[in-house]
């Protein structure tokens, strides 16, 4: 070796020594879990055999298995800041899923009657659920099940739900309800048109096409009647109300108040609110709840019974409202009359492909143009956010957009909407 390189051999050792270090490390560190997750699924058979899945079918879909440990990260990941709900719903209930909905609401019209005829849900409550799951079947997720739902049994937090979640997967490939290699969804298990667990699958999924299978991923029959199954045995009815958008007297506190806080609909009346139009409430025997997401200022919603089973279906009030908005929308109604008490109003998805086209055009990596704003895109609205003296979040509202489209040259060409973004999980 020449003298000058043994003369840097300690300066190199300096810095490639802790390198070298830290990918040993790592390699190690993944060896172990690799030969914990095998260990773990081998102890796991005999639950799974208690559970009804036989032997059979566990070896053949577990043995070989590799961890995933992206999922871990998602299990564990902590969100940079609670998303505004005026972001929440922009992006879930827009002009352009109406429209899609609308379309859909006619090609499956007898089938969504057959529908409503058996489980008493109506067509634009069962499609408003479609949408907001999956974008009507374009989002179905990218994980497959099995692979997804063994990593989460055997590491990280909360093994005991997902391993019945995991025997309830292997039971459904058991019978012949979805082939292997179309069990894919959510890296938390959701999967099919309307993202259902795989425990929610076994209670309530059916057959409506008749075929001897309840697919929920290829049939569009079965998924619109196994939704409607759910919200049925959820409680909704219906010759009820999901609820109302209302307008609040002047000065009405609505502390204390919440869905399950509900008064008759002459107790609201009396205490004086009256429908978002100004007209009166409804008259009857109803009892709602008064539910205000962004509080008193904001758009304020009169809910009942059935409301509930909408946020049975995910377990926060947000989501239940975007299926009811989205609903609504569908029947012909308009955007909320109160606005969101925000000056920097979220985007639709138009508008965010909008956003991520503007920040390429500006040179950032920010991916594919999907609309999702994801890590790369947060990372340039930050920049731009700097650049522009802007509060720096990550966030993408209404302002950044119209900043960066004043700069912008000319107007960007439109973007097609993309199918391969993965649906937002749920576990």
């Amino acid at each position: 070796m020449p003298l000058l390189q043994l003369q840097q051999l300690p300066q190199l050792l300096r810095f490639t020594a802790p390198a070298l270090a830290l990918a040993c490390s790592t390699a190690f560190a993944q060896a172990a879990q690799t030969d914990e997750f095998s260990r773990c699924l081998a102890d796991l058979k005999p639950a799974a055999l208690a559970a009804g899945v036989r032997g059979d079918t566990y070896d053949r879909h577990t043995q070989g298995l590799a961890a995933d440990l992206t999922v871990i990260d998602k299990l564990n990941v902590q969100p940079e800041f609670k998303t505004p709900v005026w972001d929440y719903l922009a992006g879930l209930v827009d002009d352009e899923r109406v429209e899609q909905g609308r379309a859909l609401l006619t090609r499956h019209a007898a089938v969504l009657a057959q529908v409503q005829q058996r489980y008493g849900v109506d067509p634009e409550t069962v499609v408003a659920v479609w949408g907001v799951e999956s974008n009507f079947g374009q989002t179905f997720g990218k994980y497959p099940l099995v692979q997804a739902l063994g990593t989460l049994s055997c590491l990280g937090r909360r093994q005991g739900y997902f391993r019945g979640e995991l025997f309830a997967t292997l039971r459904i490939l058991q019978a012949g309800h979805i082939a292997p290699e179309r069990l894919v969804g959510s890296w938390a298990g959701a999967f099919g048109h309307t993202q259902f667990m795989p425990s929610t699958f076994e209670r309530l999924a059916v057959d409506f096409d008749g075929d001897g299978k309840r697919d929920l991923m290829d049939s569009v029959p079965d998924a619109l009647a196994s939704t409607a199954n759910f919200l049925a045995k959820a409680g909704w009815q219906g010759d009820r109300m999901w609820g109302w958008e209302v307008r609040l007297p002047a000065g009405f506190s609505v502390a204390g108040q919440g869905r399950k806080n509900r008064q008759p609909l002459t107790a609201w009346t009396a205490a004086g609110l009256r429908l978002a139009d100004g007209s009166p409430l409804p008259a009857g025997a109803e009892t709602a709840g008064l539910v205000t997401l962004a509080g008193a200022t904001g758009p304020a919603f009169l809910v009942t019974r059935n409301f509930d089973a909408l946020y049975s279906y995910n377990a926060a009030e947000s989501y239940g409202l975007a299926i009811a908005h989205l609903s609504d929308r569908l029947r012909g109604g308009g955007p909320f009359a109160t606005p969101w008490p925000t000056d920097d109003a979220g985007l639709s998805r138009a508008e965010r492909r909008e956003v991520q086209t503007l920040l390429s055009a500006r040179g950032h990596d920010i991916g594919e143009v999907d609309g999702m704003l994801g890590d790369r895109s947060k990372t340039a609205v930050r920049a731009e956010q700097t650049r522009l003296g802007h509060e720096v979040n990550g966030r993408a509202g209404q302002r950044l957009l119209r900043a960066l489209r004043a700069e912008a040259p000319a107007a960007p060409q439109p973007v097609t909407p993309s199918s391969s973004s993965d649906p937002a999980p749920r576990s």
